[in-house]
């Protein structure tokens, strides 16, 4: 099947310093993501076009639907799970408490509704301190992988294997995991030449093509099973960070982009980095899970 997509279009002009975590729930017809560093969780309602910002208190790299105004929230250093409608917090689960320069990157679920995400060095040193984790249905943190610069993905194929990013390193993985959250087996997917920029945020769609967002890039690439490069996105924004299908048929897909680390002439060229874009593709992508309690 031949890819097709329409034009990017801005759907939310934003001066976002490093928007991520894309995330569509179809119950409230929303497009949710986030500022990471200006600390904001965004939500476009793609029905009646009203937009919402919410305010943390810390750095957020990701939200997951639970249900309802239900989510966890992936902070610096936290899992808090929230009411997003009452503000109130339900529960907190610490994580890296040892590792204070540290943040959660991004995050997202499996299809057995489990939340997998990952930390890293909240600086951007050249050091591996951040890790891969998954929260199981009972709220059982794991950590499942270590040695990552800047954790990136994760993009499920299905309850066993998934693609897994060093974005610095400009590595995707393939991963296969066992029952008990092992790794089975780890090997490259995917290495980034210098002139791609670096594999960032990344999405599947329903025949197993796999979306990865350019961070310095301008673009999105679409790889088949087998690694092969199938289509290519053209965004007027440097740094494209996440991605995520839905709308009504779930041929609609999000991408966030971020400001940062961008010069004069960047954003000149660039100027609508920062914003939330919409490109309508000829593909569904693979739904999204909300995350399960056992």
């Amino acid at each position: 099947m031949k890819i097709i997509t329409s034009k990017p279009e801005c759907v939310w002009k934003l001066k976002s310093l490093l928007g991520e975590g894309t995330l569509w729930v179809k119950s409230l017809n929303s497009i949710f993501f986030v500022d990471i560093k200006k600390k904001k969780i965004f939500i476009l309602n793609t029905k009646n076009h009203k937009k919402k910002i919410i305010k943390v208190n810390k750095e957020i790299g990701f939200l997951s639907q639970v249900k309802k105004s239900i989510f966890i929230l992936g902070l610096k250093g936290e899992l808090r799970i929230v009411d997003l409608k009452t503000k109130k917090k339900i529960k907190s689960i610490i994580v890296e408490k040892d590792k204070p320069l540290n943040r959660l990157n991004d995050g997202k679920t499996d299809p057995r509704g489990r939340l997998w995400f990952g930390s890293m060095d909240n600086l951007e040193r050249n050091i591996e301190s951040g890790s891969l984790y998954c929260l199981d249905n009972n709220f059982k943190l794991t950590k499942v992988d270590s040695n990552y610069m800047i954790t990136n993905g994760p993009a499920f194929i299905d309850t066993k294997n998934f693609f897994h990013t060093d974005s610095k390193k400009k590595i995707i993985y393939k991963i296969k995991i066992d029952n008990n959250l092992n790794i089975k087996r780890k090997k490259i997917f995917k290495k980034f030449s210098k002139f791609d920029g670096s594999p960032d945020g990344m999405t599947i769609d329903k025949l197993k093509n796999l979306w990865v967002c350019h961070f310095g890039g301008a673009c999105i690439s679409v790889f088949n099973k087998k690694g092969k490069k199938i289509h290519k996105i053209d965004l007027p924004a440097k740094n494209v960070t996440n991605c995520t299908f839905g709308g009504k048929n779930n041929t609609d897909l999000f991408i966030s982009t971020a400001r940062k680390s961008m010069n004069k002439t960047d954003l000149q060229k660039f100027k609508f980095s920062g914003s939330l874009f919409k490109v309508k593709t000829n593909i569904k992508g693979k739904a999204t899970q909300s995350f399960k309690l056992s």
